[in-house]
């Protein structure tokens, strides 16, 4: 194979210590991951190698220069999302998806880190309500609360609703002891401790005395409207299909739905219909109405949480494919 160069010049010395990073680990990460070869002289850097190499390693340093330009912070993590995302797609365009920003609190940003992250959020943000599916670790729930206070900060909306089926409980909840809290915590404390990483601990206890904010059981949906309200569904996977209509059938005006779920992880009782698995056949092409589907490349915790997911997706398929074999080969009745 023929070899080609490139050069990329950084076009200030505060860009040019962002590309380099602490102890030049950016650099090594970046040199790591391509076989080729990257000289500075400088403020220029030259990439020697194949073809196909140096347009990936070219694109990882323009995507990288764009961030830093535009006032984005650059750490190793980043550097190794832009790598990946290049990688995945030498097209890619990684400086728009971590450009994008859902919330920032605290000096904290919360963005998007895959381009199915990005996707989700700009539905979220063009459609009334909008479905995201898809595996643990995937920031489905954790975006979507997001996008809901970042709503009410902004004036948005009045209220946000934040509900989940409590299908281990019966739904009743009725038979358990204690206070009607006291009875639902166990099932609502995701949704708690996200909301706690994004607000004031003062703020969020005054919003929920005000019900500015409210999280409850989705048995407690029934016979409501919900008007101004950014209305978030997790766990949709175990709802069933009368209740997921009973749901969306509360939805007022001025008002945004999020419902997220994993169809693949369904805790419905006996031989129930998960809602989530039937619902793209009834309501896809429904004009406000978006469907993402979230993979194993969109989880964005700990690396094993990613080899766990692809390890089961390729076990059902596997499944699948011997399921598929044994009905072809057994004799006819």
């Amino acid at each position: 194979m023929s070899t080609t160069t490139s050069t990329i010049i950084a076009p200030s010395d505060q860009v040019l210590v962002g590309l380099l990073g602490p102890s030049d680990r950016h650099l090594g990460v970046i040199e790591r991951a391509f076989t080729a070869g990257i000289h500075l002289r400088g403020n220029q850097f030259t990439i020697t190698g194949e073809e196909d190499t140096v347009n990936r390693v070219t694109r990882v340093f323009t995507e990288l220069i764009e961030l830093l330009e535009g006032g984005k912070a650059v750490d190793l993590h980043t550097v190794e999302q832009v790598i990946t995302m290049i990688n995945d797609d030498a097209d890619a365009d990684p400086s728009e998806v971590l450009g994008d920003e859902a919330f920032t609190f605290q000096g904290r940003t919360i963005r998007p880190k895959t381009f199915g992250q990005k996707q989700y959020l700009d539905a979220i943000r063009q459609h009334i309500i909008t479905f995201g599916i898809g595996p643990a670790g995937t920031g489905k729930t954790y975006l979507a609360m997001a996008m809901a206070v970042n709503a009410l900060r902004k004036k948005e909306i009045k209220r946000i609703i934040l509900t989940r089926p409590a299908v281990e409980a019966g739904e009743s909840l009725g038979f358990l002891p204690g206070t009607l809290t006291e009875k639902i915590d166990p099932y609502l404390r995701p949704l708690f401790d996200a909301l706690h990483d994004m607000m004031e601990p003062e703020f969020l206890r005054e919003a929920m005395e005000l019900g500015i904010i409210e999280v409850a059981p989705l048995a407690y949906m029934r016979g409501r409207t919900l008007n101004d309200a950014f209305v978030v569904l997790d766990e949709a996977q175990n709802t069933t299909p009368e209740q997921m209509k009973m749901f969306l059938t509360r939805i007022g005006e001025r008002t945004k739905v999020v419902v997220t779920g994993d169809d693949t992880q369904v805790d419905l009782p006996g031989n129930k219909t998960s809602a989530l698995r039937i619902i793209e056949t009834i309501l896809g092409g429904i004009e406000g109405i978006a469907f993402i589907h979230l993979t194993g490349k969109d989880v964005v915790r700990h690396k094993i949480v990613q080899a766990i997911v692809n390890a089961y997706d390729r076990a059902d398929k596997q499944r699948a494919k011997r399921h598929h074999k044994d009905s072809a080969d057994a004799p006819p009745r």
